[in-house]
């Protein structure tokens, strides 16, 4: 600690170091965990990102680079690396083709197939609104994080869900919902003192909101090593369980799996369990997604059945009616 930073420290009467009007958390590695295990995975938070986690948790503690370790953690966070979406661009650089010295020489067929309804168009527009999207997919991350942490149906989370979002720190208005509308923070567990009084946030300063662009079509480049592990993107399927969960709360990717050779520039070979023999172990890099952090428990997949195309089959659950057709074949 620089002297400009010791010189805003106190001591208490009770012998607490504080930091201006923050507590200072000792080199304990395990207290530090446990705070940022609160802060991260307790039903009150539901796994927040880095930059809102670390808003939440400046307010009443401190401790060098605790902005870095906060990221450090989130990162590594296994829950987190399979349910969020990468809001990066799509990896793999493109690779062209040689040209061959005479016509004819080598020639190609590509099958386009499953392509969506035309008429009335597809159900799948995530450009429609971007700010509500955005708004959707947190939601559907916590939901998710909620469902798999505590094994509970993802409707029972629906409550927690929209307090954990309006409890938690919004760029656009430089605070949380809550304390915008009633002038402070809610309080929870990490929140332990007695709540302060503020002057209510205007309605003038919520105009500053800044909206992003997420459709950034360009391409980043993606590079592992052999023996590194990574997460394999499934498709997502309306109707499907996968996992014990279905649809949309399913997580989006499935491992991780080990790297045992890269294959060409943009295409890695996979050390894939004996359950998932039938699939292809070539997969493009657009397709992986590096884990930060090796799990003790990983998912298991063995549980349903993968198609080679990496889809799972729809089966229903209970016939709930019949039509008129179906009653007459009978």
């Amino acid at each position: 600690m620089d002297e400009k930073k010791r010189a805003c420290c106190t001591l208490d009467d009770q012998g607490v170091l504080w930091f201006k009007n923050r507590l200072v958390v000792p080199k304990d590695m395990e207290l530090r965990k446990r705070i940022l295990d609160e802060a991260h995975t307790s039903i009150f938070t539901m796994h927040p990102g880095s930059n809102k986690m670390y808003q939440d948790l400046k307010q009443k503690f401190w401790w060098t680079r605790i902005k870095r370790e906060i990221a450090k953690y989130v990162f590594e966070c296994d829950v987190c690396q399979r349910i969020k979406a990468d809001h990066l661009k799509p990896a793999g650089m493109l690779q062209p083709l040689e040209v061959p010295a005479w016509k004819w020489e080598n020639i190609h067929m590509d099958f386009i197939v499953g392509l969506p309804p035309t008429q009335k168009g597809s159900a799948y527009n995530p450009q429609t609104s971007g700010q509500v999207e955005r708004v959707n997919q947190i939601l559907e991350d916590m939901l998710i994080a909620c469902a798999l942490t505590y094994s509970t149906k993802w409707d029972e989370c629906l409550p927690l869900a929209e307090f954990v979002y309006n409890n938690s720190y919004q760029k656009s208005l430089e605070m949380a919902p809550f304390e915008a509308l009633y002038g402070r923070r809610c309080r929870i567990s990490l929140n332990w003192s007695e709540p302060g009084e503020r002057v209510t946030f205007g309605p003038d300063l919520v105009t500053q909101a800044e909206e992003q662009s997420y459709s950034d079509k360009r391409r980043r480049p993606l590079v592992f090593e052999v023996g590194d592990h990574v997460y394999l993107r499934v498709s997502l399927m309306k109707g499907v369980h996968r996992f014990g969960v279905k649809g949309k709360l399913a997580p989006i990717y499935v491992g991780p799996f080990k790297i045992t050779e890269q294959c060409g520039p943009i295409a890695y070979r996979l050390e894939l369990p004996s359950h998932l023999a039938a699939v292809h172990d070539v997969f493009h890099v657009s397709q992986l997604k590096k884990c930060l952090r090796v799990p003790e428990e990983a998912v298991d997949t063995s549980q349903i059945q993968i198609e080679p195309d990496l889809t799972y089959e729809e089966r229903p659950i209970k016939v709930l009616t019949k039509n008129k057709e179906q009653q007459e074949e009978e």
